[in-house]
């Protein structure tokens, strides 16, 4: 079986935002037919984490992958966390971690889109 590198991509996120002074409350949260990589709180702000891991550009920038679907998708895995952990009324914030590791799954590099994109409903969420 190959190499993770997405799992290995959210190992260095967590790092990084654990260094920020973040504090990871769930990794790879599943709900709702969809996963958020990493949740996360920042001060008052529970952060939602979409983290994209590459070894190559060949395929354009990691956080390109993102799309309005993937966005819907995770707003509605965010809803249900919320939701199960009664924090309704926190104030949230979707972010993307960008990483780039070398043919080696060294970090060359790692970028944080904070307040990436906005909540996204689904069309028959109401």
């Amino acid at each position: 079986m190959g190499t993770n590198i997405a799992k290995i991509g959210e190992d260095f996120a967590a790092v990084h935002l654990e260094a920020r002074g973040y504090q990871i409350l769930a990794q790879n949260y599943r709900a709702i037919r969809g996963e958020i990589d990493l949740v996360a709180q920042d001060g008052v702000y529970i952060v939602f984490v979409e983290v994209k891991t590459r070894c190559s550009l060949k395929f354009g920038l990691p956080q390109a992958a993102v799309t309005k679907q993937k966005q819907r998708q995770i707003s509605k895995v965010a809803l249900a966390y919320l939701q199960a952990q009664n924090l309704l009324d926190a104030p949230c914030r979707f972010d993307v971690i960008a990483i780039h590791l070398s043919p080696q799954f060294e970090l060359l590099r790692l970028e944080q889109f904070e307040s990436a994109f906005d909540f996204e409903p689904d069309k028959d969420m109401s």
